[in-house]
C-alpha cells in the first residue's frame, strides 16, 4: 500500500494536501519532498504573523511523515471551498 502512497505523494509533489495518519492525525500542507519512505509537509499556517508567507500566512517548517503510516491523501483544495 505505501507504493501506492508514494506515487500518489510524488503526483501531488508541490501542492497543498489533507494527510490522513493511521493514529487519526490530519496533517494539511504543500508537500515539499517525497522519498520512497517519506513525505516531507510543509504545514499550512493560518495564524497572522507567522510563517514565510503574504502577510505572516504561509507555511511552517517542513516534517517528515512515514509513508507506512498513511491512511489517505486529498488535494487540500477540495476542502477549503
Amino acid at each position: 500500500m505505501s507504493q501506492h502512497y508514494y506515487h500518489l505523494c510524488c503526483r501531488y509533489n508541490g501542492k497543498v494536501v489533507r494527510i490522513n495518519d493511521s493514529y487519526g492525525r490530519v496533517h494539511v500542507g504543500k508537500i515539499c519532498r517525497v522519498t520512497p519512505h517519506k513525505v516531507f509537509i510543509q504545514p499550512l499556517n493560518q495564524r497572522p504573523g507567522y510563517g514565510f508567507g503574504y502577510y505572516g500566512y504561509g507555511y511552517g517548517y517542513p516534517y517528515g511523515i512515514g509513508l507506512g503510516l498513511i491512511t489517505g491523501i486529498a488535494l487540500a483544495g477540495l476542502f477549503f471551498w
